[in-house]
């Protein structure tokens, strides 16, 4: 299974939700690394949409593309028709303020694949490489019958 790579490029850009594109989100590069989990990297420019009226992206944005991030990583690893199906759990955390118009980076990835179950991880950091937001999630998985995995 190493180095399967899922073909997601279709949900490049807004993730499919357009949500995501309205408050400056876009995904732009995916993979598997060698353990078979999934990552993505993406860009946020906060637009006006996601700001409160001093220019600060609101948390709820923040929870908005990282649950997205995660879910991408998980989904861009899972073979053929298998995918997320709900987020179970999920911790958000900001530590700085994002500012209308900045430039961040966006990055989740895969920490643990199971059987029903993932665990995932994703940021959002500044042009420094500082942290602005993080969160955890785990997230329930549907795999058909013929997709299931022989391990937990």
């Amino acid at each position: 299974m190493t180095g399967r790579i899922k073909d997601m490029d279709r949900w490049l850009g807004d993730g499919g939700m357009e949500l995501i594109g309205t408050v400056g989100g876009s995904f732009d590069e995916y993979g598997v690394d060698g353990e078979d989990l999934g990552w993505v990297t993406g860009t946020f420019t906060p637009a006006r949409p996601a700001c409160n009226p001093h220019g600060i992206v609101q948390a709820g944005v923040h929870g908005l593309l990282l649950d997205a991030a995660m879910n991408f990583a998980i989904n861009a690893a899972l073979p053929g028709r298998s995918r997320t199906r709900a987020t179970l759990e999920m911790k958000i955390e900001t530590m700085r303020p994002a500012l209308e118009g900045g430039s961040y980076a966006l990055r989740g990835e895969v920490v643990r694949m199971a059987k029903q179950v993932a665990y995932a991880e994703a940021s959002v950091s500044d042009a420094d490489g500082q942290l602005v937001s993080r969160s955890t999630g785990t997230f329930l998985l549907h795999r058909p019958e013929e997709e299931q995995p022989t391990t937990v």
